[in-house]
């Protein structure tokens, strides 16, 4: 009963007529878009955040935080007037204003372009290169509140019916809960391979603008920080490409024989492998994050359907209750932590790729092109084989484990044999002879748990919607807790079932108050003259031969009356 109380008083604060925020974070599924994109106009002021260029005071290092604060509120304030013009229901005069607010920052960006055209980096139209972004969606702005603009004069000049106030229970969440009270199909649709595979659209379902603007500013401050990245990386090559000149001078210099001249050689060869794998594996660690945003999408889904069903076995057990006030500061914490783990994913997943590369090459690549591939055939071979064999002992151990030392099925039927022993004086010298054996095995799988462990923790670090921890330590993953708490407070204001509930409650009781208004409305009525039962009903029946005339020809006539003498007769007798 609780959930359905916070969501009582939740939806009468949210339908207030005079609630007047920017952007609702919770409830909101309508112009979804149009804030995605004046997210994704804030991204270079983000990305400059993000950068910590922000230092508008001089203050100690331990002052720092609160500096970067300021940083954050004075960007919110100079992008606030986009988002309270989407929202107001004053549409005339907030798409006059968001159309002239939007055109003064193009306006501005243009003039930067204009002036600072190039770059020390990229050179040629490298402002361009940074700025394009917020440009595209400063001129979705601009078309956006000249649509408003348009659709609201229509309105204002009569030519167009004016849209109603922003309903309580949204489509998609009514077609849910009538899709859950229909009966499941006896055959299901045979689903295409995207559809199993990749994704399957829900037509009951919608994004909250949260998630949209979300993921709109995740992929433009991505843009940003890649083009940052190779701006540092040309930057470092040039540095390196003055430090090699140098290494070649040396070498010149001591024509070749010097002793120092291999170990030379191989730092310039180990320069030129590192640049050359570092701009290759740009492409892959790129589409692996973007990769992650459409998949984080596609979690929240999951998870929140999950919920609104009751289930929870997808959540540690840690989580089924969280805090509520851990749970609000988590939905105000998840967007900016997203973009944040999404923006350090792609620098470390960059990373572990490039080393990655670097491994193949000098295992597989330099050996060939130094004229020894016969020995880096041999080297693989007896790796490989030593592997295999390591393998097919412990397969070796499995099978005989299931053929020797377990007893026969119970029934055909059943897929595994049951956990019961036998030859058991046959077993226990099994287990006592391979147990000197398993402790140098455990050397090599405990040095694999802990490689396997490196590389899944750094390639899923962007992953916020799963922890990398190990059981029972869950909390101490912040963004995990985050996106728990974001799933909770969705779960309990945005639950189809709940709103539908809450949507019915708030209907019954305007309709009995709109009942109990015409009820006072005929007692004030009938505080007037007092009239008889008989005379209301042939007033009645008066009004209703009066708008049905052919009525009258089809009544029986009294007696010495015909029908128009028995309407004259209606009329003397209402009068009275």
């Amino acid at each position: 009963m609780a959930p359905v109380l916070a969501q009582w008083t939740w939806s009468s604060s949210f339908i207030s007529p005079s609630s007047h925020q920017p952007l609702d974070f919770v409830g909101t599924f309508s112009n979804r878009w149009s804030y995605g994109i004046a997210f994704g106009a804030t991204a270079n002021k983000v990305m400059f955040l993000f950068s910590e260029g922000y230092r508008a005071l001089q203050v100690p290092q331990w002052a720092q935080a609160f500096v970067l604060l300021m940083g954050g509120v004075e960007v919110g304030l100079s992008y606030f007037p986009f988002f309270a013009c989407l929202s107001s229901e004053f549409r005339l005069v907030s798409s006059i204003l968001g159309f002239s607010y939007s055109l003064t920052w193009f306006a501005v960006t243009i003039l930067h372009l204009v002036e600072c055209p190039h770059g020390q980096f990229l050179g040629k139209y490298e402002t361009v290169v940074f700025y394009w972004p917020s440009l595209l969606c400063l001129a979705f702005l601009l078309g956006r509140f000249l649509h408003m603009f348009v659709k609201s004069l229509r309105v204002h000049l009569g030519w167009e019916l004016q849209a109603g106030a922003k309903p309580f229970l949204e489509v998609h969440q009514a077609e849910h809960v009538q899709r859950l009270l229909r009966k499941c199909p006896l055959q299901e649709k045979k689903k295409s391979w995207f559809q199993t595979r990749i994704y399957e659209w829900d037509p009951c379902f919608q994004f909250p603008s949260r998630m949209i603007g979300t993921t709109v500013l995740a992929f433009i401050c991505l843009y940003l920080f890649i083009v940052s990245e190779f701006c540092v990386f040309v930057f470092v090559r040039d540095e390196l490409d003055v430090f090699e000149s140098k290494l070649e001078s040396y070498v010149t210099s001591m024509n070749e024989t010097g002793a120092l001249i291999p170990v030379i050689l191989q730092v310039k060869e180990l320069i030129s492998v590192t640049k050359g794998v570092w701009v290759v594996t740009i492409l892959p660690a790129s589409l692996t994050t973007v990769s992650y945003l459409f998949h984080i999408l596609a979690c929240y889904r999951l998870h929140i359907k999950r919920l609104w069903s009751g289930d929870k076995h997808f959540l540690p057990v840690k989580f089924h209750c969280p805090s509520p006030s851990e749970s609000v500061v988590a939905i105000a914490r998840y967007s900016g932590w997203q973009i944040a783990y999404i923006l350090w994913g792609y620098l470390i997943i960059h990373v572990l790729q490039s080393l990655c590369g670097l491994v193949l090459m000098y295992s597989l690549v330099l050996p060939v092109i130094h004229n020894q591939g016969l020995e880096m055939l041999r080297g693989l071979g007896i790796g490989t084989l030593t592997v295999s064999i390591v393998v097919g002992l412990m397969v070796l151990q499995v099978w005989i484990a299931a053929t020797f030392f377990l007893q026969p099925k119970m029934s055909p039927a059943d897929k595994q044999k049951p956990l019961a022993l036998r030859n058991r004086n046959v077993f226990h010298n099994f287990n006592y002879f391979l147990f000197f054996y398993n402790v140098l095995l455990g050397l090599g799988a405990c040095l694999s748990r802990l490689l396997i462990s490196c590389v899944l923790g750094t390639w899923l670090i962007a992953r916020i919607d799963r922890t990398i921890m190990q059981r029972g330590y869950e909390r101490a993953d912040m963004g995990f807790s985050a996106w728990i708490g974001m799933l909770y407070v969705d779960h309990y204001h945005t639950n189809p079932v709940l709103v539908s509930f809450c949507h019915i409650l708030m209907t019954g009781h305007q309709e009995r108050k709109l009942q109990k208004a015409i009820k006072y409305w005929c007692l004030n009525q009938s505080a007037g003259p007092r009239v008889s039962a008989r005379s209301r009903t042939r007033w009645l029946l008066l009004q209703t031969l009066i708008n049905n005339p052919a009525l009258v020809m089809l009544r029986k006539s009294r007696e010495g009356y015909g029908s128009r003498e028995f309407l004259q007769m209606l009329l003397t007798d209402s009068e009275i």
